[in-house]
């Protein structure tokens, strides 16, 4: 046979690209070794009077400072040393490091210089880590002196961190020394916020005061500026009578005028500060009867609304930037329309906003409400079909636009359910079946059910993870969202073996899981409807319920009754309620 016939065909030879998984590391190596070696240098980098011989094509690649400094027609490109201004010789040895090694070494005491470096040699990675090192270490020793870094350099995800320690430690942050070292802009900015942990706003006023006087000479003429950041609708005439009669807004021209501008001409939209608030579980007894309270606190407050000013609700959720809406369903002859009503913290009345949707056909539906990032969504479910439809629409706030989404279908009649929100999913639970609604594509998934337990109740969310009990309350279930796994927690201790009465209904409050429970308790009960209302607090620690020593007030005959599957939290500014 021909030598020809017995080669293989060419079209059978494929090209081929190999890649060597040990070259980028080895070559990283031996350029380090190049370096350390000081060989085929060819430029010197000076720094505070050190120099620092290096290679051009080695900080070209690294860095696009550099790499426009020696690629284009600048002096530096053709000298054989380079002064480099505006950078210390130990951060830039530190840099060098990086660039010639990959690895980064940082600590607290040069994360700051190292971040200003990596900034203006564009090092972006360098400039990155430090960021997050700096925003993994804000403490309330760190934050203030981080918190003007960041201002400085406009490092949002380290400022945002360290601004949220210092409007909850204000008063400790406050009589700082480095308080008295933040410039005028700083300071407005950080007593501008309504998360300021103060009880009298009077705080505010003296920690001004403080800050003023530490440079009486070169701070005294931006007290004008400062003081429309005082709010002075929370403070009392006879506490604004004290700060006109303060020597500074004395010794200031204008100071006295810009106050008794201020308290003219009001501003409502400035909202009690964060501290002056308190975080109250909101119960209904009735249509027009709302009940605020706080076990912890021993605070409980009733508000009674007129018919026409308090909608007939169905269902109420608390948004995370603490607004209150609950959805009305109205009757007319073609359909149920479903209308939306906003809270309003200072006049303590319900004003309708936004539009109509169409409701639900009946009242046997059972119906839900929740948030997910700032979109309001309505759940309805009619429990008694053999296999229930869990409706659903949204709400955008911003577009004041009602929206269907993607229904779920349930498997068989419900007894319990429980339905939450959660990061940023909706969840449905049931003892045998568990979803999850993802709002991004308007789709439910299946997750893991707890299964043989009783179908939950009532459910909350704490940070990732669902705690839900049953009507009985015999054990608490804990689901963790990120790993779609169950734990069983212990249930209610119930010594005097009690009967529940109704439902019982779960609420966080101070970062703190607990139950409210209506008991039928002979002891106790002084008419057929009579119940015994207990508060119990989870100890994550010991896995035990203990009961919180609350006295809740004895109503005879009168339930506390729960929007949804929780009862909701918001914080409340309580000389608002207590006008009513």
């Amino acid at each position: 046979m021909a030598a020809a016939d017995q080669e293989p065909h060419a079209s059978a030879v494929r090209p081929r690209s190999y890649q060597d998984e040990s070259y980028l590391h080895g070559f990283l190596g031996t350029v380090s070794d190049l370096q350390k070696a000081g060989v085929l240098q060819d430029v010197v980098l000076e720094v505070e009077g050190r120099r620092f011989p290096c290679h051009r094509l080695v900080l070209s690649a690294a860095s696009p400072y550099f790499r426009a400094m020696f690629t284009s027609d600048m002096a530096e490109s053709r000298q054989k040393t380079v002064v480099l201004q505006d950078l210390d010789a130990a951060m830039f040895e530190e840099i060098l490091s990086y660039i010639y090694s990959g690895t980064l070494h940082v600590s607290l005491d040069k994360v700051q210089p190292l971040c200003q470096a990596a900034d203006l040699l564009q090092l972006d990675y360098v400039r990155d880590t430090c960021s997050s090192y700096m925003a993994m270490n804000v403490e309330r020793s760190t934050c203030m002196d981080l918190y003007k870094f960041a201002d400085i350099y406009s490092v949002d995800s380290v400022q945002k961190p360290c601004l949220h320690l210092i409007h909850r430690n204000f008063l400790e942050v406050a009589s700082s020394e480095e308080f008295c070292s933040l410039s005028v802009n700083q300071l407005t900015e950080i007593i501008s916020h309504d998360e300021l942990d103060v009880k009298e706003e009077t705080t505010v006023w003296e920690a001004v005061v403080r800050w003023v006087q530490h440079s009486r000479e070169d701070r005294l003429h931006h007290l004008p500026s400062i003081l429309p950041h005082i709010r002075f609708n929370l403070l009392t005439s006879d506490d604004t009578t004290a700060i006109l009669e303060h020597p500074l807004v004395r010794e200031q021209p204008g100071s006295s005028e810009v106050v008794r501008n201020v308290v003219q001409k009001g501003n409502p939209d400035l909202k009690p500060r964060l501290g002056m608030t308190t975080e109250m579980a909101i119960l209904c007894f009735s249509f027009k009867e709302l009940f605020f309270m706080n076990p912890r606190e021993g605070k409980y407050i009733s508000c009674n609304y007129k018919i026409e000013d308090h909608p007939h609700a169905r269902t109420m959720t608390v948004t995370s930037d603490n607004n209150i809406y609950i959805l009305q369903t109205e009757v007319f002859e073609d359909g149920n329309q479903l209308s939306l009503f906003k809270y309003k913290h200072k006049e303590n009345v319900w004003e309708k906003t936004g539009v109509s949707s169409n409701g639900p056909e009946d009242d046997l539906y059972e119906t839900h409400f929740h948030e997910v990032d700032r979109i309001l969504y309505y759940l309805a479910v009619n429990p008694e079909e053999d296999r229930p439809l869990l409706e659903m629409k949204k709400y955008n706030l911003q577009t004041n636009q009602w929206q269907d989404c993607s229904q779920l279908q349930l498997r068989e009649t419900l007894d319990h359910s429980a339905t939450v929100s959660c990061g940023s999913h909706l969840y449905f639970l049931r003892s045998e079946e568990v979803h999850r609604y993802n709002p991004s594509q308007d789709k439910w998934s299946k997750r893991t059910p707890p299964i043989d337990v009783p179908d939950p109740c009532t459910a909350v969310a704490m940070g990732r993870e669902i705690f839900c009990i049953d009507f009985e309350f015999t054990q608490t279930m804990m689901y963790d969202t990120d790993s779609d796994c169950w734990q069983e927690l212990q249930g209610w201790p119930n010594p005097r073996n009690l009967g529940m009465k109704y439902r019982p209904s779960l609420f966080v409050m101070e970062n703190q899981l607990h139950a409210l429970l209506d008991v039928d308790d002979p002891d106790r009960k002084r008419s057929p409807t009579d119940c015994a209302h207990h508060v119990y607090v989870y100890d994550r620690s010991a896995d035990a319920w203990r009961e919180l020593k609350a006295t809740l007030p004895d109503l005879p005959d009168k339930k506390y009754g729960v929007y949804g599957s929780c009862a909701p939290v918001a914080r409340l500014y309580l000389p608002y309620l207590k006008r009513t």
